[in-house]
């Protein structure tokens, strides 16, 4: 009786497991080589913002939060999977990777695939003299 206790939940926290996307901060060099291999970035930052800085190459522009820090989840997530393939692994990036690891970890409790944070965001991105285009 035990062990099937034992088994049981093993098996409910696999299936929970399974369940949530994994959540994993990333370096520039590491958004370079997920780059190669065609996986989206999506910057989520204002369009003032995206002016301001520029943003890097095939970004894909989702804001996230507007300027007064509201958003719609069910909306945006709606427009990400318009654009994206599904269950495909992303990545994020904002100004200095906090937003992006807001909306990373809501995703993680909807989702089961990998979302990347580009953990530095887009300021370690021009701080490392990487190329960004005008959006």
């Amino acid at each position: 009786m035990v062990n099937r206790i034992y088994i049981f939940f093993i098996i409910f926290f696999l299936i929970i497991r399974s369940a949530i996307a994994e959540v994993v901060d990333i370096n520039n060099d590491q958004i370079k080589e997920l780059m190669k291999i065609n996986t989206p970035i999506i910057d989520i930052r204002t369009s003032p913002e995206w002016d301001q800085t520029g943003v890097i190459p095939n970004s894909l522009l989702l804001t996230f939060f507007d300027k007064n820090g509201k958003y719609n989840y069910p909306s945006w997530y709606n427009k990400l999977i318009k654009i994206t393939k599904k269950d495909q692994p992303i990545i994020l990036i904002c100004r200095s990777g906090r937003r992006t690891k807001i909306v990373a970890e809501m995703m993680s409790k909807k989702l089961d695939y990998v979302i990347y944070n580009a953990k530095y965001g887009i300021k370690s991105w021009i701080k490392s003299n990487l190329k960004t285009i005008k959006p």
